[in-house]
């Protein structure tokens, strides 16, 4: 049986094609730190989770790609060698393309991918409070059927019981309105999906100007104070 693309559309992202990065910078400068250090940070904390679980993804889906900016960073996990980023704007992907376009890289709408159960990888930063609630399963779903059997599911979302989160994302012109997920709402979501939970993990705690306590927060991954969370969920393996 096919599987529908997402239902969603969210055609609001194409104004913020071209601006994202400004728009979002905008946001984040009260951490004192660029998009792409949350997305490098992203990117590393999921590779050292995969390698304790010593999985090497060949293929990766980026679900809600953007512009494409976790592009490089996710091309850097061990064993990956191709991905493909899918998106509901059209802007963003025909910036996507021009940024990061290569051979190994592919990026479509959400109606242009059919999953088919290949993907080794899926990868999801700050999707799921755009996405309307009566359509989030619909989503997961999507994602569930793109993954191979015992493929996995890295999902991050902003940790709505983080104040300087919500700050930020009062800050953010196509975030303001956003409904936001605690990470007990993720991981229910992906379990009725049929998706395992394997970990939950909350990062970037503080901010630039007390960096000198960053090597401390490895001690406190499972407590949800971080600005952002991962669910890392596993589809059963048959």
């Amino acid at each position: 049986m096919s599987t529908q693309a997402p239902l969603y559309n969210n055609p609001e992202f194409d104004q913020y094609a071209e601006d994202y990065d400004a728009a979002l910078a905008k946001g984040l400068s009260v951490s004192g730190e660029s998009k792409d250090y949350f997305a490098e940070g992203r990117a590393k904390w999921l590779g050292q989770c995969l390698q304790r679980l010593r999985v090497e993804p060949d293929t990766i889906l980026d679900f809600g790609c953007g512009t494409g900016s976790a592009t490089p960073y996710l091309l850097k996990l061990t064993g990956a060698k191709k991905l493909v980023g899918v998106e509901v704007s059209l802007q963003s992907i025909k910036v996507a393309e021009r940024i990061h376009g290569a051979p190994n890289v592919q990026f479509k709408l959400s109606s242009e991918y059919q999953p088919n159960g290949e993907i080794a990888l899926a990868f999801c930063n700050g999707v799921f409070h755009h996405i309307p609630l009566s359509e989030r399963p619909g989503a997961v779903k999507y994602v569930f059927d793109s993954l191979r059997p015992g493929g996995f599911f890295a999902l991050w979302e902003n940790n709505p019981w983080n104040p300087g989160t919500r700050y930020v994302m009062s800050r953010i012109p196509f975030d303001k309105d956003a409904i936001t997920l605690s990470f007990l709402e993720t991981k229910r979501l992906l379990r009725s999906a049929g998706f395992g939970i394997e970990r939950t993990d909350f990062l970037f705690i503080f901010p630039r100007s007390l960096s000198v306590l960053r090597p401390f927060e490895g001690l406190v991954r499972g407590l949800p104070v971080g600005a952002q969370y991962q669910v890392l969920a596993r589809k059963p393996p048959g």
